[in-house]
């Protein structure tokens, strides 16, 4: 039977701390809604505080929450230092973290570097995640009840390798390569962190993943708009318009995975509509190099090299 799950099935958050990285925007802005829509007090994690200052005040006008509700955090996952350092800031000002949604990301933008020299879709997508996720690790662990780490990828990790001999694709470049490859780092690094958190006897956090099918949102624009790419805006503008489900629609897997009851760890959500692109969340299955221990433990090993981040479990 298919799922008819929507926003208006959430749970009372009243008392659980979210923190959501991108928050300003897109998916992040409608998951960040509907969380503090439902009691939640939402860390907004954001490239831009004026930006996400803004999104906070519209949130607030929409949903009527107390302004203790939206905690506005300056985050550049393309820089580990303002990792490290809003991790910190977060350590000092909460006891605990009850759902950690690795959200925020970048698309098909022509090649570039990290604040640290990373190829800037991983360093962004995958790297600064991990980093974050670590950083955070002690504050999901030591929350009251079940916490979860949420971690968005996307139906492009289907066509996405891991080429470890040329990881930041320095010497062959595609920007839907490089995409590709950092949703299945995603996935890996997801699966992985499940695994170890199994291994060390951790059950009341767990790793989930999700994709939110064709969203319509900001980020199938910017890569365009970086090229200066009239042609492309205009095709990815139309394909939004016929193919794209809203946000609101789009953040469904995530809120789904961060809230809802029944939840498992190791598993992946997105929409059970057409070609799992658009409808309401259920449980799915990745593609078969998602699910590689080997390559996972591989990918675990090299970000903690590159990030200087060590879980400690």
């Amino acid at each position: 039977m298919a799922s008819t799950w929507t926003a208006d099935r959430m749970p009372d958050c009243t008392g659980t701390t979210v923190l959501i990285t991108g928050a300003n925007s897109g998916l992040g802005f409608e998951a960040t809604k509907a969380l503090a829509a439902n009691g939640a007090t939402v860390i907004m994690a954001c490239r831009s505080t004026d930006r996400g200052e803004q999104a906070a005040a519209e949130i607030q006008d929409a949903t009527a929450v107390g302004e203790a509700a939206l905690d506005v955090r300056q985050c550049d996952l393309a820089s580990l230092a303002s990792v490290e350092a809003v991790a910190e800031d977060i350590a000092e000002n909460y006891d605990a973290l009850d759902v950690l949604c690795n959200n925020a990301g970048v698309m098909a933008l022509p090649r570039q570097e990290t604040d640290d020299g990373f190829e800037k879709q991983l360093g962004v997508n995958h790297l600064g995640h991990f980093a974050l996720t670590g950083r955070l690790l002690d504050l999901l662990v030591e929350s009251d009840g079940e916490s979860r780490v949420v971690t968005h990828s996307s139906g492009a990790h289907e066509f996405g390798e891991l080429d470890f001999d040329d990881l930041q694709r320095e010497q062959s470049y595609g920007r839907w390569d490089a995409y590709g490859q950092s949703k299945l780092a995603n996935l890996l690094f997801a699966y992985e962190l499940q695994r170890r958190l199994t291994a060390a006897d951790i059950t009341d956090t767990i790793s989930v993943a999700c994709h939110p099918g064709y969203a319509a949102t900001n980020l199938q624009y910017r890569g365009p708009k970086e090229d200066g790419s009239t042609l492309r805006m205009a095709m990815m503008k139309v394909a939004n318009a016929v193919v794209g489900q809203s946000a609101q629609r789009g953040a469904l897997p995530l809120l789904y995975a961060s809230v809802a009851a029944g939840v498992g760890g190791g598993e992946y959500y997105g929409p059970g509509g057409l070609l799992n692109m658009r409808g309401a969340p259920e449980r799915q299955s990745s593609n078969e190099a998602s699910y590689d221990k080997r390559d996972a433990r591989r990918l675990w090993e090299e970000s903690e090299s590159l990030t200087g981040v060590t879980y400690s479990f």
